[in-house]
């Protein structure tokens, strides 16, 4: 239920993002992480190269309501350091 819940989330976020410093926001791209954000898995490299792709949006995601439950947890601040994608100041 939760993953479907997440992508249905995802899907009416991106009617709400545009682009930021010409990526394309769609929390939808981080769903190779969603393992590793939300059990104590490592992250795969299909993880951590769309988060380094995603990195100018995680503000986003992070002030988002409905996606900040996914987002902004020790898991996923665990993921980002073990993917060298510093974790933003918001």
């Amino acid at each position: 239920m939760k993953r479907v819940s997440f992508v249905a989330i995802c899907a009416v976020a991106v009617l709400f993002w545009g682009a930021a410093e010409a990526v394309t926001c769609n929390p939808q791209e981080l769903s190779p992480c969603m393992p590793a954000f939300t059990l104590p898995a490592a992250p795969t490299a299909a993880c951590c190269s769309k988060l380094q792709e995603q990195e100018p949006c995680l503000c986003g995601y992070i002030k988002n309501p409905a996606l900040k439950p996914y987002v902004d947890t020790p898991n996923a601040k665990r993921v980002a350091s073990d993917c060298k994608v510093p974790w933003p100041q918001c």
